[in-house]
């Protein structure tokens, strides 16, 4: 009896031992990977990482040196097959099949999704298995981003905040703020998950203060992001700041003559146009014959009584502005009379120089020909003496007595070159 089992627990040990080596053969037969490259293995499947917008395609290649004529395949990041050898496993029209030899499997997977990011597995059925993995990274692309937060004119010197939102990136995209061409920093961005799909809604605010030099101006908000170029991805905003007007009169000319037609136009420029305006005179009333025509103060016949300071005050609701003119009549007769008398004057001064100027060249230059003249005339005085009586003297001793002594009475000479 005690034979017997004895027996039993002999064979129940060996089963239990065989069972055990079973189980580590399986493990080492799958933890050849590509995380554990044997470089001298020709056996190794080689694979590379890859990233792609949604929307877009992404190619799959596994490659080795080497085969025995076990077939590669590629598994999605659920471990389903999609390629074995050239034989499709999935039924997904999304993924083709572009190359299988024995030594390479390359596939393609289209309108990808955000769905499809992860690991993706490429096996070859050696003994042991060998396998590699490529990381498949989905880019979320933004949306458009959108600008709330001026609906409505605001008046100048008023503080606004505007908020820029994108949906739909991933990882976050970064948003900038522009004013024409210069960036203008805003607060950081905010970052929210959103529920439905990995991806991420991004906010920024904007808040600064209008001036009239805002108007019209636009703001611009634009999306950074690796899935998209710079710029594709922006939305302007243009602006309405409501301000006073600044006033000037225009006169019809610049020269008002007397018995002529004329008016003056009040000129304004605010947000909106003004539309009242209101004319005076200063230190006294409108002439009876001037007519206030709106924005054009209308003078039927120019007088010299008319001369004076004018007021123009122009309203747009927002505030009021205020400007002036010195009006000066010109008399008919000085037109009459001489028609360029003012186009002469003004190039009298002008006359008068150049008088002047062309009196001290010429006195100039006679003086330098009467000095030439002179310096040329009395280039050189020359006086000469003879010796008088030197040639009647018996002998040399008295020849030379008589010429030193000869020269008291003799008269100068003198000689002039010209």
């Amino acid at each position: 009896m005690s034979v017997m089992l004895a027996r039993l627990t002999f064979l129940s040990f060996q089963r239990s031992a065989a069972m055990a080596l079973v189980a580590l053969m399986l493990v080492f037969a799958t933890s050849v990977r590509s995380n554990f490259v044997y470089e001298d293995d020709p056996f190794q499947p080689v694979t590379q990482d890859e990233t792609v917008a949604v929307g877009g395609t992404v190619t799959l290649t596994c490659s080795v040196k080497d085969n025995d004529n076990s077939s590669l395949q590629w598994s999605n990041t659920a471990q389903q097959t999609l390629y074995f050898g050239e034989k499709r496993a999935l039924r997904d029209n999304r993924i083709q099949l572009v190359q299988s030899t024995g030594t390479e499997l390359i596939i393609t997977i289209s309108d990808v999704q955000l769905s499809d990011d992860g690991e993706y597995t490429c096996s070859i059925f050696t003994m042991p298995v060998r396998t590699a993995r490529a990381t498949v990274t989905v880019l979320g692309v933004p949306g458009k981003p959108v600008i709330t937060g001026f609906e409505d004119p605001v008046q100048e010197g008023s503080k606004v905040t505007l908020t820029c939102t994108s949906s739909g990136s991933k990882p976050p995209a970064k948003l900038h703020w522009y004013r024409g061409q210069e960036e203008i920093q805003g607060r950081p961005d905010v970052v929210e998950s959103n529920p439905d799909e990995p991806s991420y809604t991004v906010t920024s605010e904007l808040t600064f203060t209008v001036t009239r030099d805002d108007n019209d101006a636009l703001i611009a908000c634009a999306v950074d992001h690796p899935s998209i170029a710079n710029g594709d991805k922006q939305t302007e905003q243009p602006l309405n700041v409501l301000f006073s007007p600044s006033v000037w009169i225009q006169p019809e000319n610049d020269l008002p003559r007397e018995g002529e037609k004329f008016y003056l136009q009040c000129v304004g420029n605010g947000n909106p146009e003004p539309s009242a305006f209101e004319w005076d005179k200063k230190d006294g009333e409108l002439p009876p014959q001037v007519k206030v025509d709106g924005a054009f103060l209308r003078f039927e016949s120019l007088n010299k009584t008319d001369n004076g300071i004018y007021l123009c005050q122009a309203d747009n609701g927002i505030g009021r502005g205020d400007g002036s003119y010195a009006l000066l009549v010109q008399e008919a007769e000085e037109f009459a009379a001489d028609p360029t008398a003012i186009s002469t004057s003004l190039g009298v001064d002008h006359a008068v120089i150049g008088g002047v100027v062309a009196v001290i060249v010429f006195i100039l230059l006679c003086l330098l020909i009467v000095l030439g003249r002179y310096l040329i005339r009395h280039k050189g005085t020359y006086l000469t003496h003879e010796a008088k009586g030197s040639d009647d003297a018996p002998d040399a001793d008295t020849a030379i007595i008589n010429a030193e002594g000869g020269h008291s009475g003799v008269d100068d000479k003198k000689e002039y070159f010209i």
